[in-house]
């Protein structure tokens, strides 16, 4: 019996994995994957209760009436040139995508383009992202429901210049003319900025000087000290970079959504079964604690649903927590399921019967 009290005490004192900041990201660029109402059960079903779509796929969008899964919806790259140049293409996109859906489909986010980059291979979609994320707040403020859709664009940690120590994070000098206004928007706005953030391709790109379980959440002790704060893991370090950069710019506070995150199974350097396992099992007991810079839960979407065989090059195929027959890949689980699984995993360990009311 002291035993058992012992153990209810230390999940009382835990935070409660029901409580745990998780969506799935739903990509769709593969031809053997399921229906969208069946991926849809299957988010329910393993109790993953968020969900980013990267465009208004409206077979998704119908599966999600009433499903009760909040959702980020996602306006493609494609689109943002239309959605800029004219409000009234940004009013249409916001009622075809938005209000034909709300409220039983919980939209909580717009995406407004995503890894958008003044410099290199997207750079001639910059211009758009800002004017497009205007027009489309304006759409729904018209409405009424700024305060419960959030409007914003998701970056990579590309932009940021300087990440080391993570309170000397800094955006590199030739996107500020286009991150400053974006902030300043989020800031007036009081909406967060969205990063996907990947301590995989940090690792992968140097790992002389990057450990592996550094990136993996597996460092026994601090790797990294930045004055008083201490850093064991990666995700960390790179997420408090990008908090101290928009700190650095004194437009104002901006909170960040980790908008995806993952590690592919295979197809590279470092891209194994059990470093993708491990990684995503740390990463989904991490995000309730937050980092050294901003303690409390980091919303986090993990990438991605299912593993994506028109992709390319080879390891974007091999990201999914499920295969395209709905199979899981990795034996962890989400939400109340994954509660049940510590629970009982902390009984085998303290040779606890879980007792019946009837016992107390």
């Amino acid at each position: 019996m002291a035993s058992l009290v012992l153990l209810l005490a230390l999940f009382t004192a835990s935070p409660r994995m029901s409580d745990a900041q998780i969506g799935v990201c739903y990509g769709m660029m593969g031809n053997n994957l399921p229906s969208a109402r069946e991926v849809i059960n299957l988010y329910n079903a393993n109790n993953i209760r968020r969900m980013r779509l990267y465009d208004p796929n409206q077979a998704a969008l119908e599966a999600l009436r009433n499903s009760g899964i909040e959702l980020m919806l996602g306006v493609p790259n494609s689109d943002l040139q239309s959605l800029a140049t004219n409000a009234e293409n940004a009013r249409q996109w916001v009622q075809r995508n938005v209000m034909n859906f709300w409220p039983s489909v919980k939209i909580k986010y717009i995406a407004v383009g995503n890894e958008v980059s003044p410099v290199g291979g997207s750079s001639g979609f910059a211009q758009f992202v800002l004017p497009a994320i205007q027009n489309v707040y304006q759409a729904i403020r018209a409405k009424g429901l700024h305060d419960q859709i959030k409007v914003s664009t998701a970056i990579d940690t590309t932009l940021i210049g300087n990440s080391y120590p993570p309170s000397k994070g800094s955006f590199r000098g030739d996107v500020r003319s286009y991150l400053d206004p974006i902030i300043g928007y989020l800031v007036y706005a009081n909406a967060p900025l969205f990063a996907n953030v990947y301590p995989y391709f940090s690792y992968s790109g140097n790992p002389r000087d990057i450990s592996l379980p550094y990136a993996l959440f597996t460092a026994p002790n601090v790797v990294v000290w930045d004055g008083s704060r201490g850093y064991q893991n990666l995700f960390d370090a790179m997420l408090d970079s990008l908090h101290a950069a928009i700190d650095n710019t004194r437009i104002g506070y901006v909170k960040v959504v980790v908008s995806e995150s993952g590690w592919p199974s295979d197809g590279a350097f470092a891209a194994t079964y059990d470093n993708a396992r491990v990684y995503l099992d740390n990463l989904i007991r991490h995000v309730n604690g937050g980092t050294p810079m901003r303690p409390g839960a980091i919303e986090t979407y993990l990438f991605a649903m299912f593993d994506e065989n028109q992709k390319s090059p080879e390891l974007e195929k091999h990201f999914g927590l499920f295969y395209p027959s709905k199979q899981k890949k990795y034996p962890f689980g989400f939400g109340r399921e994954r509660e049940w699984e510590i629970t009982a995993t902390a009984a085998d360990e303290f040779n606890v019967t879980l007792a019946l009311k009837s016992d107390m």
